[in-house]
């Protein structure tokens, strides 16, 4: 898979990246970083032990590390996730849909970067 199938796949903005980044390698040399970030592991735990402010953190890190390589349907759900829990103290029905669509597209995004 190119770089450029693999934005296509997990419906990132092929041409935003390059244009910052501006190589393929270059490219790929983040992307392959996403694989070691923990923010993502940090979110489902914080969530399942329902420690709002923790799982605010770690959304709002996996929105900016996917906003910086232009991942843009997983920033659009972590962001998502992010507001939802900004500021709150307790953890509503509401969030549960967010993280779980967040969740789809983490997995789709790894598999995608997985096969670079």
């Amino acid at each position: 898979m190119t770089v450029k199938e693999c934005y296509e796949v997990m419906k990132g903005d092929y041409d935003d990246v390059i244009s910052r980044l501006r190589t393929d390698d270059r490219v790929k040399k983040f992307l392959l970083k996403v694989l070691d970030d923990t923010s993502f592991s940090t979110l489902c735990k914080a969530l399942e032990e329902k420690n709002i402010e923790e799982a605010f953190r770690a959304a709002h890190t996996l929105k900016g590390v996917c906003k910086n390589l232009s991942i843009d349907n997983l920033a659009y759900s972590a962001s998502n996730l992010t507001e939802a829990l900004r500021g709150r103290q307790d953890y509503g029905d509401d969030i549960d849909p967010l993280f779980k669509k967040v969740k789809k597209d983490y997995a789709l995004t790894m598999a995608c970067i997985q096969m670079l």
